[in-house]
């Protein structure tokens, strides 16, 4: 079995929107402890659910959740949006158009925190049905997990796809007198999360590289990992959701399913995506990635 439920739920699934013309992207700023963060918006007509992505470790929320390719459809974004979503894609500090802090480094603390001010703007933006969704991709589903610990109670479902941490590992400190090094990104990373052949056009690969590189031509310095010794599953009690690709060599079944059996929450559930690998959501398995997503956020709120 490629799925396992924890939860037992009955999913009412709301079909998706053929052929709809695709929705605007925005931009907002949202001040963070006096620092301004770029939040990226598409909403479907009438949307009365908001969902917050939240980006990997190396590249921001555009070149991400919303790649366009001429032919393809590979936004994340949009797909959501046919599913009749609000859909919010945060760049964290460092990416993207967020400029780096006066500290010059990321920490997971901070970028919790900031994803935790994120949320309240979107709650406060308008009259939501049910509190928004939260999504992490990679470290982005450490950084979410974290908000919800130390910002209880302001998401209605939690996401974590391609979870990286080992839940029984424990990460060490940072070495005394680091200095940020402020690296120059390369295509190589850019396209190396892309594994399983035939999964995603050359086409797209190389549009993903080009709108990566354009977007964070400099690596953003991160430190004190450590802090993600502070993830509990027994904090979580929300509905969550541990999804990875069948093939991700970043987030093996054995690692989901240790962190899916130390949650809390009585409503949770595992799903390995088919044929996907890290990058699951942009590659062949998008439409199946996306129908169980929207799924298991339907189903936190029964």
């Amino acid at each position: 079995m490629k799925r396992i439920c924890i939860a037992a739920v009955l999913l009412v699934l709301v079909p998706l929107m053929a052929n709809a013309e695709k929705a605007k992207l925005q931009r907002h700023t949202v001040m963070a402890d006096g620092h301004p963060i770029a939040l990226w918006e598409k909403s479907a007509p009438a949307a009365n659910e908001a969902i917050l992505l939240v980006h990997g470790r190396t590249w921001s929320a555009l070149p991400d959740f919303d790649l366009q390719v001429e032919g393809e459809d590979l936004s994340l974004m949009d797909g959501l949006v046919d599913a009749g979503y609000a859909v919010f894609a945060v760049d964290l500090r460092g990416y993207g158009e967020t400029p780096r802090d006066d500290s010059d480094w990321l920490t997971p603390n901070r970028a919790a925190d900031d994803v935790a001010i994120v949320i309240a703007w979107i709650t406060d933006h308008q009259p939501w049905r049910a509190k928004p969704h939260l999504f992490g991709w990679s470290m982005g589903s450490t950084i979410s997990q974290l908000a919800v610990q130390r910002h209880p109670g302001r998401v209605a479902s939690l996401s974590l796809f391609g979870y990286w941490r080992d839940v029984d590992a424990v990460i060490p400190p940072d070495e005394p007198g680091i200095l940020p090094l402020r690296e120059t990104n390369t295509a190589e990373a850019a396209a190396s999360d892309f594994v399983t052949p035939g999964s995603i056009s050359k086409k797209a690969v190389d549009a993903y590289v080009a709108a990566a590189l354009r977007s964070d031509p400099t690596r953003v310095d991160v430190k004190s990992l450590d802090q993600y010794n502070a993830l509990d599953g027994a904090a979580i009690s929300i509905p969550t959701l541990v999804i990875a690709g069948e093939y991700d060599p970043l987030a093996p079944a054995e690692r989901q399913v240790r962190l899916l059996l130390g949650l809390a929450t009585g409503h949770k559930q595992y799903v390995s995506v088919p044929g996907g690998d890290h990058a699951a959501f942009l590659e062949s398995p998008r439409a199946y990635f996306i129908h169980e997503l929207v799924a298991f956020m339907q189903s936190a709120l029964l």
